[in-house]
């Protein structure tokens, strides 16, 4: 079939790989001038197969109330007259509900785990480098209670046959020797060895190579200004210049946006913008940073090693379509930073991001086909579309080739 995938962050691509790794003639469409420049340009760099609790569980909203007004803090909702926005938090709320939170860790981790699978099965094929790292992830705790907390929900996640570890103060710098800064300060860990990290705009971008060698077509610097629909399908979509791409099948990959082209043709999906920051520290030769990718529970950040760069990523602000940096909220990540790594680079040098990241109630994205049984959903990945792509992408392959996905998931429209 010819199908045209939109949106060339990681999901778009990883769809696009996928397809045409399958037969099919794929052209995708992206606003951008290349691959992997929004969502996707600079987060945190987790591959994180072990993190299956989703944002929306039972300790969420009393945290959060305990952060309310803090203008830095790792979860900021601001209101707004966005009925949407209201839904959404409503639908949260509800998935924080302990039997909900369950099922949703389920879904979480099955994808996960069959995402990780396909990346590895996919860098063996193509030798594809991103900078890399394979040591697994540590998530740090400074006091005893968020130590015990984080075991508990070790537990939980051993269920869905995650490996982890629990490690002791002195066990984490071992593991890590640049905490040896902030030892004092950490009461223990948690390792998920079969945890990775690397830097998605790289992989992007060299996968959408890879794609190109392929025969996949890309047209980039064209906006979607709508899809049109004839007969039950879609008919076409219709660029801002005026162009309209028809295709046998579509791919909606557009992440946060993806909701607002859908609604016009009578669909209705629960995502919305979770914009996050990220600051990147260049490193120089005597720099003291950490080499394997880290997890703060304390501050809700991530910390990835990223060749001579150190990507630190976190926060999630509720404030619709709003892609301004606040830098309230990039220097509380750089001061966090430096505390615990008072040699990792400049601060002063720090590079501020931002970005929105798709983000459901409950964690668990949209994949599958839609009412238009030649329109299909690769969205609402929220803060794990790294983890989740080469998966995602390969099951939405299977998904338009009339064949049932290996993954055990709850697809959309299935």
């Amino acid at each position: 079939m010819k199908i045209a995938v939109l949106g060339a962050g990681v999901i778009g691509v990883t769809s696009a790989w996928y397809l045409a790794s399958a037969g099919h003639e794929v052209t995708v469409i992206d606003r951008q001038q290349a691959a992997g420049l929004e969502t996707s340009f600079a987060n945190g760099g987790q591959v994180s197969i072990s993190h299956a609790e989703p944002w929306a569980n039972p300790g969420t909203p009393k945290q959060m109330l305990k952060w309310l007004g803090r203008e830095d803090s790792p979860i900021l909702f601001r209101l707004r007259a966005d009925p949407y926005q209201w839904a959404w938090g409503l639908a949260f709320l509800r998935e924080c509900l302990p039997a909900r939170t369950r099922a949703n860790a389920a879904q979480i981790a099955a994808i996960n785990r069959y995402s990780c699978e396909r990346l590895l099965a996919l860098r063996a094929e193509t030798g594809i480098e991103y900078d890399q790292q394979t040591g697994g992830i540590l998530r740090i705790y400074e006091n005893r209670q968020s130590l015990d907390e984080a075991i508990a929900a070790a537990a939980l996640e051993k269920l869905h046959g995650i490996v982890l570890r629990v490690l002791t103060a002195a066990q984490c710098v071992e593991l890590e020797p640049a905490l040896a800064s902030c030892a004092d300060r950490i009461a223990g860990g948690v390792h998920a060895p079969g945890d990775e990290s690397g830097d998605a705009h790289k992989f992007t971008q060299n996968l959408a190579r890879l794609c190109a060698e392929r025969g996949v077509q890309f047209h980039y610097g064209a906006s979607v200004r709508r899809i049109e629909t004839a007969g039950g399908r879609v008919a076409r979509v219709r660029l801002s210049s005026g162009e309209a791409i028809e295709a046998d099948a579509y791919v909606m990959a557009l992440g946060s946006y993806s909701p607002l082209l859908l609604r016009p043709i009578g669909i209705s999906i629960p995502v919305y913008p979770l914009k996050g920051y990220s600051i990147t520290v260049d490193l120089a030769e005597g720099d003291v940073a950490p080499h394997i990718s880290l997890s703060d529970g304390a501050y809700k950040l991530v910390m990835s090693r990223l060749g001579n760069r150190l990507r630190v990523a976190g926060t999630a602000e509720l404030t619709g379509y709003d892609t301004g940096i606040n830098e309230v909220r990039c220097r509380a990540i750089v001061r966090r930073t430096f505390e615990l790594f008072p040699k990792a680079g400049r601060p002063e040098q720090a590079q501020f991001w931002t970005g929105l990241r798709p983000g459901t109630p409950g964690g668990v994205p949209f994949i599958g086909r839609t009412r238009y049984p030649n329109l299909l959903l690769n969205t609402g990945h929220g803060t794990l579309g790294w983890t989740m792509a080469c998966g995602s992408g390969a099951a939405i392959a299977d998904i338009a080739s009339g064949k049932k996905p290996e993954l055990d998931f709850r697809f959309f429209g299935a």
